[in-house]
């Protein structure tokens, strides 16, 4: 490996993940951590900053715009023009300077750009790394990407010294150099066509394919369920997935009878092609499960460990200290340790071990949560107690990274780099989706069992996802044997 680094054009490969996941990061954390602080010291009300969150749903539903990119290709420029309007979004913001609908719409589309910019910058690195770089890249991804976020921070400082209209200024300079590095990054590389149909010959083929039809409108409906969760449009209208799979119904019917195998297959079309041909693979609904599954155990913990340590007395400060800011920094290190180990060992093996020791950290909190009694307000918590949680809140920052290096590695060796951006997005919304239910059971796990039975739950629920390994391993040996093509 060591060997290998020391080549001049795996270095500059890495060179460039690095600096496109900084330019990835930056945009969430203006998201995350500068709008919210911006809206309060305005002086909106806590439900409109509320509001700001449900205005991330683009980095969920990216997928359906991902195959536009895929098809016009030009990365580069797609980084560049969401750049460049994301920075216009916050010129209109430093001159609006306040909060309100303006300025929530403003924001609803930075978030459009900067998922659009993800799209490419993913499709870009896929397409740039190879196979046997993927771990350590995803280990720069990992690392940069929260790097990025972290100089986000840099807007919030200057805001207080210049205050929110030149701190937005900054961040839209930011925002253009970011584009105009990216822009300089080395061309992409010269891909067969696979988008072999017009948009119109696609519908055509679709509408006379029941099965590829169905696929389709499954999607759309998944598409729809993601907006009512976070707009929650079915409370405005009532039946609205009544009326939606209706329709969808009515849409597919007529396919029945018009349906003609000599049609030219669906997935050559450039809309759905990737979707299509993705699901048409041998053993693809394992590879799926797999994708569900693999980090489930430490996804159902992750909502509850800080409501853990408000429960147990400790303080915003140490919170913020030992499990936001250490743990940023114990994540990257594991990040890249993790992509190290993945490029040494192997993918497969990677997500084996790496796996296990992902959830590790879920026993350590099963014995705190055994050991460490309820909050007093009275009572001073006990050195030992402390050092035991400070331990554990460690190793679960460290082994998070671990574990995500080796899964980043798998979903990117297993996408067809002819429509990478699609083929990524769409696995990535897929592991999405399986945070935010995660998520979501989570507290109803928590508080009707406790916190150690429901800790030692997570813990368990590492291990499904190893019945369908050996698929996500036949699945990357098929995708291995792919042959790159020419750098333009």
């Amino acid at each position: 490996m060591r060997d290998y680094l020391k080549r001049r054009d795996v270095r500059a490969r890495l060179f460039w993940i690095a600096v496109l996941y900084v330019a990835e990061g930056l945009p969430f954390g203006l998201f995350s951590d500068v709008f919210p602080v911006a809206f309060r010291e305005a002086h909106a009300p806590l439900s409109e900053i509320g509001v700001i969150s449900l205005l991330g749903l683009p980095w969920t539903l990216k997928f359906l715009w991902a195959p536009a990119i895929d098809h016009f290709r030009h990365h580069r420029l797609w980084m560049l023009g969401a750049d460049l309007l994301m920075a216009l979004t916050l010129a209109h913001l430093a001159w609006d300077r306040g909060a309100g609908p303006e300025a929530l719409v403003a924001i609803g589309f930075f978030t459009v750009f900067s998922s659009t910019n993800d799209i490419a910058i993913d499709g870009y690195s896929l397409e740039l790394l190879e196979v046997e770089e993927m771990g350590i890249g995803n280990g720069l991804r990992i690392g940069f990407y929260r790097a990025g976020m972290l100089a986000a921070g840099l807007v919030l400082i200057a805001s207080t010294y210049v205050g929110w209209r030149y701190a937005y200024l900054l961040a839209a300079v930011l925002l253009v150099v970011d584009g105009l590095v990216c822009l300089r990054a080395p061309k992409e590389r010269v891909r067969p066509t696979v988008d072999r149909q017009s948009l119109g010959e696609e519908l055509a083929s679709l509408s006379r394919r029941p099965k590829a039809l169905a696929l389709v409108l499954a999607l759309l409906l998944g598409a729809l369920w993601l907006i009512n969760d976070t707009l929650h449009w079915s409370r405005s209208i009532p039946h609205l997935f009544v009326y939606a799979i209706v329709v969808a119904v009515l849409v597919w019917a007529p396919s029945l009878w018009r349906r003609h195998p000599g049609v030219p297959q669906a997935s050559d079309g450039p809309l759905f092609g990737a979707l299509l041909e993705m699901t048409a693979r041998p053993g693809i609904a394992a590879v799926f499960a797999f994708i569900v599954l693999y980090k489930l155990g430490d996804s159902a913990i992750g909502f509850m460990i800080k409501p853990f340590w408000v429960d147990r007395g400790f303080s915003a400060a140490q919170i913020g200290a030992v499990s936001v800011i250490a743990g940023i920094g114990l994540s990257i290190l594991g990040g890249l340790a993790g992509g190290y180990i993945t490029d040494r060992i192997g993918i497969y093996r990677a997500l084996w071990a790496l796996g296990l020791v992902q959830v590790l950290p879920n026993l350590g909190y099963a014995l705190c949560a055994r050991l460490l009694p309820r909050a007093s307000t009275t009572a001073t918590i006990p050195m030992t107690h402390q050092i035991l949680l400070y331990s554990v809140s460690a190793l679960e920052s460290f082994a998070a990274g671990l574990g995500t290096a080796a899964f980043l590695a798998f979903l990117m060796a297993i996408v067809r780099k002819e429509r990478a951006a699609t083929e990524y997005a769409l696995l990535s919304s897929l592991f999405a989706i399986s945070l935010r239910l995660a998520g979501f059971a989570s507290g109803f796990g928590a508080q009707d069992l406790g916190y150690a039975p429901y800790f030692l739950l997570t813990f368990l629920l590492a291990f499904p996802a190893y019945f369908f390994l050996p698929a996500a391993g036949r699945m990357l040996a098929t995708m291995n044997t792919r042959t790159g093509e020419p750098a333009a």
